[in-house]
């Protein structure tokens, strides 16, 4: 005579997860990064190479046009210069944007805090070692000043992230001018400009480094730590990061810190290359970084990032600039190019999003 059995119900798979029940130590990070993980790299199958498709075709047309001008050393070691500072910036942008919040205000954070690090460093005088950090301590606490308002402003006073940041952004930047009389400061101590600015190291300039470990750092924290997978998890589904433990506002409010330091960063980087504080230079900074971040494989709808995607998106708005200046166009098409690149991205991105959830 057999016993009778009771049927039991298959666990479902790691990706199809919504809340994680706590693990032995109590702790829900291992179930969340597998889920998150699983749906990031599916997420991303169509797009991770869309940044690099779009750098070669580029590099491909300017080169083969004018490569006596393009293809240059000089030149592409100023393509790399540039695309450095918009890739300080993108690495925030990416860990916003992958909550599904976006950060309007990083240009102007970036002016605010190189005019308070120029009156610093202005202040103590001279250029020597202790001054320098002086600096570039004073432009990154500056940046996190700000983007701690973003995400209490986002977490605490439930404003959308879209007029949180356009407000600080009118905030930093009004700030900036009236620091400045609307006047550029040019305090920038010569070692500051000479050593970060224009040194390098086995030929390549200290900025470049500079992105390079940003991003290897900023790609192992969103990739493999616990920080990461709260920050997906939430651009995923907020409702059940929060069942399954996660502090969305305290993690919120640090994402937006991350992005805040990093344009203090990028403000220093600034402060390095041109030695004055370009008050009115940096309007379409934050553009910039969307741009490379959504080229990057980042979904403006969160849940899904790529840093070292972010990394190659950077190049693009660099090499365009300094393409469409050796064809002899106006600069201001860089931004209506940059414009129609940015709608072109969405939509293939809200397309794919469509598509999987029809799937």
């Amino acid at each position: 005579m057999t016993t009778p059995t009771t049927p039991t119900t298959p666990t479902p798979p790691a990706t199809e997860v919504k809340s994680a029940a706590p693990g032995p130590d109590g702790s829900t990070a291992r179930p969340l990064r597998s889920a998150a993980l699983a749906a990031a790299w599916r997420n991303m199958k169509g797009t991770r190479s869309l940044a690099l498709i779009v750098l070669l075709v580029l590099l491909a047309v300017f080169g083969a046009a004018y490569p006596d001008n393009f293809l240059t050393a000089y030149n592409l070691r100023s393509v790399a210069i540039e695309a450095a500072s918009y890739c300080v910036l993108a690495i925030g942008m990416t860990f916003v944007m992958t909550t599904g919040g976006i950060d309007l205000s990083v240009g102007s954070v970036l002016i605010f805090s190189g005019v308070v690090g120029v009156k610093v460093m202005t202040a103590l005088g001279g250029g020597g070692p202790l001054t320098l950090l002086a600096g570039l301590v004073t432009t990154m606490a500056t940046g996190l000043a700000w983007g701690v308002l973003n995400g209490l402003l986002v977490t605490k006073a439930k404003l959308p992230p879209l007029i949180a940041t356009l407000a600080t952004l009118s905030a930093a930047g009004g700030g900036a001018l009236v620091l400045t009389n609307g006047l550029d400061l040019r305090g920038v101590p010569d070692s500051l400009v000479s050593g970060l600015g224009f040194g390098r190291f086995l030929g390549i300039p200290y900025t470049v480094w500079l992105a390079i470990g940003l991003t290897i750092a900023g790609a192992i924290v969103l990739g493999l730590t616990r920080f990461g997978t709260y920050t997906r998890t939430i651009g995923s589904n907020v409702e059940a990061a929060r069942r399954a433990g996660v502090a969305v506002d305290r993690h919120l409010i640090k994402v937006y810190a991350l992005c805040g330091l990093l344009a203090g960063i990028a403000a220093y980087v600034n402060l390095a290359r041109f030695s004055t504080t370009t008050v009115g230079g940096h309007t379409g900074d934050n553009l910039q970084a969307i741009v490379a971040t959504v080229l990057g494989g980042t979904s403006l709808f969160g849940g899904v990032g790529s840093v070292l995607g972010t990394a190659f998106g950077s190049l693009i708005p660099a090499v365009l600039s300094n393409g469409l200046v050796i064809v002899g166009l106006q600069p201001f098409w860089q931004q209506v190019a940059v414009g129609a690149v940015l709608a072109g991205v969405v939509y293939v991105d809200h397309v794919n999003r469509r598509r999987r959830t029809l799937r």
